[in-house]
């Protein structure tokens, strides 16, 4: 538990303090955002605001990781590693796109094939290192059956088919947090709650594992190191919130492709290795709706031959348009994504209860 709590306070604080100096130096360089011109007409006051501050994040995470397993003298794991190189490997995606359009004076980073081209490499390599690291039970960080809130066995896959199967949620998830980043505080302050939502996930599979003959019940999870899922949880939630001092509005810097590619690495990892990947559809249930908005937008609009189902997509810039303060629309999607994770807590808590002789 103390490691777990060492995780979370040391990104808190790394972010508190770091995102300060970063805003300094991307300053100084000159290294602010572009606005597309096709957006609602007020954030136009936003061009030049510090981009690329998920550096500061993914900084945080692996600071307060490393320095929590060093404080406690307590190794890391193979699971908790993975969810890192996910996490910092689409955020060096998301870094290479910031920095296109930063160099290159554009809203416009990399081009789509580039830019699926290298989330590809890093969620192809991430699948394939899932399968790998068995432990004493013969456990592997991933599962090759599909899940809700634990292993579906009746939908166990092949490991080919597996791998495509973590490759699609990783690109899902990664792009669905790029698309909930538009308005200052949204995407941070909904990917903190659903980040301290899995380390109460995974602290609860820790106390119900199988592993320990202690606590093995009827109802115990067959998870590999959910102790160290909780950490690196933990740790995400504490980064972005600590980020989310700085980047609420008027935010001071913005998390860019950088951050939101990585959190949503970090949402993908964690669903996979919990066993809970469709449950995560219910938990970050503000992200997958941000996202059916788009793809409404896109399929309506090719359907009736140019009309639009939404003024604009993704969701949270039709209610700009709809003349909704942006604070307003931040607040009550916070409220809802604060819904859908109660809802997603409430759904895995209570399967384990009903599930009890």
């Amino acid at each position: 538990m103390r490691t777990i709590l060492l995780g979370g306070g040391l990104a808190l604080v790394g972010t508190l303090f770091g995102t300060r100096f970063a805003i300094k130096v991307l300053v100084k360089n000159g290294y602010g955002q572009f606005i597309r011109d096709d957006g609602p007409t007020a954030h136009h006051t936003k061009r030049g605001t510090p981009t690329m501050g998920g550096i500061v994040i993914i900084g945080a995470v692996i600071f307060g990781y490393t320095l929590a397993h060093l404080i406690t003298w307590s190794p890391p794991t193979a699971s908790g590693i993975l969810v890192l190189y996910l996490v910092a490997g689409l955020g060096l995606v998301g870094f290479a796109d910031d920095w296109t359009k930063i160099s290159k004076a554009r809203s416009l980073g990399l081009t789509s094939w580039a830019k699926l081209a290298g989330q590809g490499a890093v969620a192809v390599s991430f699948s394939i290192l899932a399968f790998q690291f068995p432990n004493a039970q013969g456990l592997t960080p991933a599962s090759p059956a599909i899940s809700f809130l634990r292993d579906i066995h009746w939908l166990q896959l092949p490991i080919w088919l597996a791998v495509l199967w973590l490759v699609l949620l990783i690109a899902s998830w990664s792009n669905a947090a790029n698309l909930a980043d538009g308005l200052d505080g949204l995407a941070t302050g909904a990917a903190t709650m659903v980040f301290a939502a899995y380390a109460v996930v995974n602290l609860w599979q820790s106390n119900q594992s199988c592993s320990t003959s202690s606590t093995a019940g009827p109802q115990c999870y067959w998870v590999r190191d959910p102790s160290d899922l909780a950490v690196v949880s933990l740790a995400l939630a504490g980064a972005c919130f600590g980020f989310l001092w700085w980047n609420a509005s008027p935010a001071k810097i913005f998390m860019g492709d950088t951050g939101s590619l990585a959190i949503g690495g970090g949402f993908a990892a964690l669903s996979i290795f919990t066993r809970t990947e469709l449950l995560m559809l219910i938990i970050a249930g503000l992200f997958l709706v941000i996202t059916l908005s788009v793809v409404l937008q896109v399929g309506w609009f090719k359907l009736t031959k140019g009309k639009r189902l939404f003024k604009m997509a993704p969701l949270q810039h039709h209610f700009e348009l709809l003349g909704w303060a942006e604070i307003t629309i931040v607040i009550r999607f916070w409220i809802f994504c604060g819904l859908c994770v109660a809802l997603g807590l409430g759904i895995f808590y209570g399967e384990w209860t009903v599930g009890l002789p």
